[in-house]
């Protein structure tokens, strides 16, 4: 068995004296572990860091084995975040978050949102909505997807502004009047046809929301807690 793909590092650990066990986010293949000889190598090591965009080639005789893997570097997105700790925390909690998914189930366009966040990681007014959407994406593709684009009370798609914390879908302005302290504000950069810059509010609303459906419906039903990058990135966006 063997195949090709690009992915982005997960996680990485010593195995023996040189090599390592990869986890990557295959963009074909999905969440996918290898041994890869010679991980530790001082050749290998830039290589092999959370977050860096790589082309993996997998091999093993039978497709249920962990099976081997040789690297080469895309990107090195690691590297270019060492010097932002908000971007490194927020590279590292996409990371974190992808380890969710279930083992080897393709995931093609949660992989291509991860690699385009990954992009505006240097612009920080820009990477932490496209984060809030990247997390939305994820928990569509867990199967707990959020309506955000109609009021569930009158069904209108106009002047929407919360989100009920049970359905997760959103409540118009009017709908949510009488119950506004029971619900979560929907950020202005999740409002159907809203324009303009982002605020830090919004981010941090937006990703109490994400963290919310993550937590009651995935998270907490398998007695998982939240990872620790994603919580240190609520922890610096609070701070700023």
């Amino acid at each position: 068995m063997e195949w090709a793909d690009e992915a982005l590092i997960l996680s990485v650990r010593s195995h023996g004296e040189t090599a390592a066990i990869v986890e990557f986010l295959t963009r074909d293949h999905g969440r996918h572990l290898a041994l890869v000889h010679g991980g530790r190598s001082r050749q290998n090591r830039p290589i092999l860091q959370i977050g860096n965009h790589v082309e993996a080639t997998w091999k093993a005789r039978l497709a249920d084995q962990l099976g081997h893997a040789t690297v080469s570097l895309r990107r090195g997105f690691a590297a270019e975040c060492l010097g932002d700790r908000l971007s490194l925390v927020g590279l590292s909690a996409i990371c974190a978050m992808a380890r969710l998914l279930p083992e080897r189930e393709a995931h093609p366009n949660l992989f291509e949102t991860a690699l385009f966040v990954a992009g505006f990681l240097d612009e920080a007014d820009v990477w932490p909505a496209l984060y809030v959407r990247w997390e939305l994406a994820l928990l569509k593709e867990l199967g707990f997807g959020l309506d955000l684009a109609t009021c569930a009370a009158t069904g209108t798609s106009e002047d929407l502004t919360h989100v009920s914390p049970k359905s997760g879908r959103a409540v118009s302005r009017d709908a949510a009047a009488p119950y506004v302290d029971r619900l979560m504000p929907l950020p202005l950069f999740l409002r159907p046809a809203q324009k303009g810059a982002v605020s830090r509010d919004d981010v941090r609303n937006g990703l109490d929301l994400t963290g919310h459906f993550l937590d009651v419906r995935f998270l907490a039903p398998q007695q998982i807690t939240m990872p620790e990058a994603r919580r240190q990135l609520v922890e610096l966006m609070a701070r700023n």
